[in-house]
């Protein structure tokens, strides 16, 4: 079982950047697909990002394009969430989750609510 811990979320105003980790525990951590997702109250859950075991294949909401970059240290066994040109909108519960059989995988599992994530972080972007 990978164990995962986010870190890093905060208070900021929009236009800010804000730098998200999460580092996890886990002997298989080299070999799974990762990702980025947040929920905000009333909301639904949402696929932020999602990087391929070696960082071969990521995907970015349309939302976030542009502004957040995945990148990913199987050597430190994290995974980095750098958001720019933070908006109200990006204001949510942000978590990371992984699964062994690839990202496609861990975006639809997440979505219906299965698969192994941390406890988040909040992030909060207002004037």
């Amino acid at each position: 079982q990978v164990r995962l811990v986010e870190s890093g979320g905060g208070s900021v105003q929009p236009g800010d950047s804000l730098s998200l980790s999460c580092a996890a525990s886990g002997r298989t951590f080299s070999i799974i697909a990762m990702g980025w997702f947040r929920q905000a109250p009333g909301k639904a859950r949402e696929t932020v990002a999602t990087i391929s075991y070696n960082g071969g294949e990521i995907w970015y909401r349309e939302s976030v394009r542009g502004r957040f970059t995945i990148s990913r240290d199987n050597t430190k066994k994290t995974v980095t969430l750098k958001m720019e040109d933070l908006k109200p909108e990006d204001t949510a519960i942000y978590y990371c989750a992984e699964d062994s059989r690839g990202p496609e995988a861990l975006r639809v599992g997440v979505m219906a609510g299965r698969g192994n994530w941390g406890q988040g972080t909040q992030v909060t972007v207002s004037s």
